[in-house]
């Protein structure tokens, strides 16, 4: 816990350091790749750089971490740590590389905000960051022994076994061990990071959602061609290569007991609710589940018939999707954006949402309204994490 004079200044400074966080992390990012160029090539998404997505995410989670620290709310604080932490043990971070980021954040603040970071006002948001770095090692820790592997040593060897084409610019891939023994267990809902080679000799890493049900010894991972990491999967990784990849990690996982859930997708983010699918199809889960997508078309949609398929074998679920272009072809299927009319809603579902930030946004908003309570409404952001 931070001090009460740390929450002083803190209360006096966050409007100031918040408004210049859009500035201050893409000189952070700069600063620490020009020290460490080996973070950019090895660790860091390129992608996600280049476009500015991860910068921004950044700035978001030190501002929600501060704004934690003034305003307690153990649930919002338990889904911001629980979702760093695992993209980070996906990774394979250490706590050895938190003064890395420490020195060359702090450097950036002072660059931007120049005089206005006196020796207090830097104390009080240097306790801020190691209060936050330390609850994250400390989570990535448990997290590490969870998996039964020792901090950061998460990666291992996997054959391609099967390659499929789900849709125009969608591959499906099927892992195992490179000896033929399966690679590890995993919890329904849980993602993998894959590291591809660059052709410049950067590793690069992204995370896929695990597909298939945690009872099949093979892993299953869908790959939708955008960006680097994506397109050297679907130009160069074929039967019989081999590639390296993490033990499993995420937050979005399947919910205990029997509530009704809601399983809400959008393109490629369709590749978790097959996982959750998966499993309760294979486990005889009677509990009711509404099932809602959104695609561009049903020619471009991925996994289309697998999803129906999966939906059919449950007992209780249904299957509502909407296409931005096509025709209506019977009463399951709608024309335009995913909205929830006529959609029945029970006061006690468990909603998990998986898609771009601004589908995630607009359909939790929309929960919100039929009086879904907020912390029964989850979700996993496709692109950069939130």
């Amino acid at each position: 816990m931070i001090s009460s004079d740390t929450k002083l200044v803190l209360e006096a400074t966050l409007p100031v350091v918040e408004s210049a966080l859009p500035e201050i992390t893409p000189r952070f990012y700069d600063r620490m790749f020009t020290a460490r160029p080996e973070l950019l090539r090895d660790l860091f998404n390129r992608t996600n750089q280049a476009t500015g997505g991860q910068p921004q995410v950044l700035a978001g989670a030190v501002a929600a971490f501060a704004r934690l620290q003034l305003e307690p709310d153990a649930e919002r604080m338990r889904f911001v740590i629980d979702r760093i932490a695992h993209k980070h043990a996906s990774l394979g971070i250490v706590p050895e590389q938190y003064p890395i980021v420490h020195e060359h954040l702090f450097a950036a603040i002072v660059d931007v905000l120049g005089d206005a970071v006196t020796p207090e006002v830097a104390a009080a948001w240097d306790e801020l960051y190691w209060e936050m770095a330390d609850v994250l090692i400390g989570r990535e820790a448990e997290l590490y022994r969870a998996a039964g592997v020792d901090a950061g040593e998460v990666w291992q060897s996997a054959l391609v076994t099967g390659r499929e084409q789900v849709s125009p610019d969608a591959v499906a891939f099927t892992l195992t061990g490179v000896d033929g023994t399966p690679l590890g267990a995993f919890v329904p809902g849980q993602y993998i990071s894959v590291q591809a080679p660059m052709a410049d000799g950067a590793n690069q890493i992204r995370q896929y959602s695990l597909t298939g049900a945690t009872s099949d010894p093979a892993w299953h991972v869908s790959v939708k061609c955008d960006g680097e990491v994506s397109t050297h999967l679907h130009e160069h990784v074929f039967e019989g290569d081999v590639i390296r990849v993490s033990t499993p990690f995420g937050d979005l996982t399947l919910p205990e007991g029997d509530d009704p859930l809601l399983l809400a997708s959008a393109g490629i983010g369709c590749t978790p609710v097959i996982g959750l699918l998966n499993h309760l199809a294979a486990t005889g889960d009677t509990r009711p589940v509404t099932v809602l997508h959104a695609d561009r078309s049903r020619s471009r949609q991925p996994h289309r018939g697998d999803l129906a398929q999966l939906v059919d074998r449950l007992p209780a679920a249904e299957l509502v999707q909407w296409y931005e272009n096509g025709l209506k072809t019977d009463a399951s299927t709608r024309i335009g954006y995913m909205d929830l009319d006529g959609i029945d809603i029970a006061p006690d579902t468990v909603a998990l949402l998986c898609g771009p930030s601004g589908f995630l946004g607009a359909i939790r908003d929309a929960l919100l309204d039929r009086d879904v309570p907020g912390d029964r409404i989850h979700y996993e952001t496709f692109g950069v994490m939130k």
